[in-house]
C-alpha cells in the first residue's frame, strides 16, 4: 500500500522542463550540409541584388555577434555600436587609399588596411573600456550614445580623412592576386563581379566570427560573463575580475562592429557619415532582441530580419498595400520596416523571451504536469 500511495505522489509531482529538439540528432548534420552547399551556390543562380542583400545580412550579422557578447552576455547596454563600425569603414579608407582623389591615405596593401582597420576599432574600444569597465546599465548606454554625437560631429568635419558630406570612395581588397572589384572573372561560364566575389569572402568572415564567439560562450569566459550579467556582485564574490572583464568584451565588441564596417564598406563602394548614425545603433539592438539575446544564432537570425527587410520592401514596394517608393505618397519602404520590426520587438519582449531563434529551432519547454491526455505537449 505504501508502494502505490508513493507512486501516486510522485505522478501528482510537476514534471521538470524538458527540450525537444525540432530535428533529430542525426538528421542536422545532413541539415547543415544542404544549407551549405546552398551558400555555396548562390552566386551561379541568382542576381546581384540578392546577392548584395546577403552582403549586407553578413555584415550586419557580424556586428551582431559583437554587440550581442556586449549586451546579451554580459549586460552591458550600447547605444555607440556605430561609431565603432564607422571607425573600420573610415579607418579602411585610410590604410587603403593611395591618396589620390585628394584625401589623406596611406596606400598600404588593403588586405593588410582591413586587419589594421579592425585593430584600430578594437583601439577605440580599448580608450572607452575603463568607462566601460565601471559604468553598468542606462548610465552606460547614455555614455555610448556620446560616442554617436562625438563621431558625426569628426565623420561631417575632418574632410581630409572622410570626405565631409559627400564621403569617399572604397578601395577594393586585394587578396591572394585576386581583386574583389567589378571586373569580371568567369567562373564554370559565370561572370564573377564584386558581389559574386565578396560573397565567399563574407561567408568565410560570419563563420570565423560566429564559431569564435561561439567558443568564447562556451567556455570559461562564457561563463564568467554570464555570471556577471546574471548577478554582479555574487560574480565579484567568487572571484570574478568583473572589471576587467566588461572592459575586455567592450574591446572584443569594437572589434566585431570594425569588421562588419569594413565588409559594409566593401559592399557600399563608398562610405558616408549619415549612416553611421543613431539609427543604426538602435537597429543593432533591435537585431539581438528579436534574435534572441546572449545567442549567436539568434544574432545572426536577427540581423537577417532586419537587415534584409527594408531591401525587400523596396524590391516588392509596387506589390505591397500602403508602401511606395518615397515622395510618391505611401508609406517608404524604409519607414514601413522600422514600423515592423519595431512591432517585431515588442511582440518578441511580450511573447517570446527567446527570441526568433527559439521559433527557428522549434524549441518547446514544458513547465508543469499534463492536466488530460489532449493537452498539447
Amino acid at each position: 500500500m505504501s508502494e502505490v500511495l508513493t507512486r501516486d505522489a510522485a505522478a501528482d509531482q510537476p514534471r521538470p522542463a524538458r527540450r525537444r529538439p525540432a530535428l533529430p540528432t542525426h538528421a542536422r548534420p545532413y541539415v547543415w550540409a544542404a544549407g551549405a552547399v546552398l551558400l555555396l551556390a548562390l552566386p551561379f543562380y541568382v542576381d546581384r541584388f540578392w546577392l548584395q542583400a546577403g552582403l549586407f545580412a553578413m555584415a550586419a550579422a557580424i556586428g551582431a555577434i559583437g554587440i550581442n557578447l556586449l549586451t546579451g552576455s554580459t549586460g552591458q547596454l550600447s547605444m555607440g555600436h556605430a561609431f565603432f563600425l564607422a571607425v573600420g569603414a573610415y579607418g579602411y579608407c585610410v590604410f587603403a587609399a593611395d591618396g589620390g582623389d585628394g584625401l589623406t591615405g596611406l596606400g598600404l596593401p588593403t588586405w593588410l588596411a582591413a586587419v589594421l582597420a579592425v585593430l584600430v576599432a578594437g583601439l577605440a574600444g580599448g580608450l572607452f573600456s575603463p568607462i566601460a569597465g565601471r559604468l553598468r546599465g542606462a548610465y552606460l548606454g547614455i555614455a555610448t550614445l556620446a560616442l554617436i554625437f562625438i563621431g558625426q560631429h569628426v565623420l561631417f568635419n575632418a574632410r581630409d580623412l572622410t570626405g565631409g558630406f559627400n564621403g569617399r570612395d572604397v578601395p577594393p581588397l586585394s587578396l591572394f592576386g585576386l581583386t574583389f572589384d567589378d571586373r569580371e572573372l568567369v567562373v564554370a561560364a559565370v561572370p564573377f563581379g564584386s558581389a559574386e566575389k565578396l560573397w565567399y569572402a563574407g561567408l568565410v568572415l560570419l563563420l570565423g566570427c560566429a564559431l569564435f564567439a561561439r567558443g568564447v560562450l562556451r567556455g570559461r569566459p562564457g561563463r564568467a560573463m554570464n555570471a556577471i550579467r546574471d548577478h554582479r556582485i555574487a560574480a565579484g564574490v567568487i572571484g570574478v575580475p568583473v572589471a576587467r572583464y566588461r572592459a575586455a568584451v567592450f574591446v572584443l565588441s569594437s572589434m566585431y562592429a570594425g569588421l562588419a564596417g569594413v565588409l559594409l564598406a566593401l559592399v557600399f563602394q563608398r562610405t558616408v557619415p549619415d549612416y553611421f548614425g543613431i539609427t543604426l545603433s538602435l537597429e543593432y539592438l533591435a537585431m539581438i532582441v528579436i534574435g534572441g539575446l546572449g545567442s549567436v544564432s539568434g544574432a545572426v537570425v536577427g540581423a537577417a530580419f532586419v537587415s534584409l527587410l527594408p531591401q525587400l520592401l523596396t524590391r516588392y514596394s509596387d506589390a505591397l498595400p500602403l508602401v511606395s517608393a518615397p515622395g510618391t505618397g505611401g508609406i517608404a519602404p524604409g519607414e514601413a520596416s522600422r514600423y515592423l520590426y519595431g512591432a517585431a520587438v515588442v511582440a518578441v519582449v511580450l511573447f517570446l523571451p527567446g527570441g526568433l531563434v527559439r521559433v527557428a529551432a522549434g524549441r518547446r519547454v514544458r513547465t508543469g504536469p499534463r492536466s488530460n491526455p489532449g493537452e498539447e505537449r
